[in-house]
């Protein structure tokens, strides 16, 4: 039997701590990028989030820096998710098509 983990309480198999999940992983070669509005907990403001990306720092930094320039807006890098101020789906959604990812949402 797994014992918990320290940090977050969790099965240590399905530990939640933003400390065990790697942030090097391999960049695949066919990458599924899924969108999605989030309004809450922001006053107000909307937010177009590119998730289920994967989980490589660098990767994420240059996407969210390309995107960022594309879109001409401000964002941020969270966890294995990219954040982008503004309702930019449509624009995403070509982009990311262009770039060669599978995009979903």
């Amino acid at each position: 039997m797994t014992g918990k983990c320290a940090v977050c309480g969790w099965p240590a198999i399905d530990c939640r701590c933003s400390v065990n999940h790697k942030t090097n992983d391999p960049v695949p070669g066919k990458i599924v990028a899924k969108l999605r509005m989030e309004k809450g907990g922001r006053g107000g403001k909307t937010v177009t989030v590119v998730y289920d990306l994967p989980r490589n720092e660098a990767f994420l930094k240059e996407l969210c820096q390309e995107l960022k320039r594309t879109c001409g807006t401000g964002g941020t890098v969270r966890e294995n998710t990219i954040e982008l101020q503004g309702e930019l789906r449509d624009r995403l959604r070509a982009d990311l098509t262009r770039r060669g990812f599978i995009v979903k949402g």
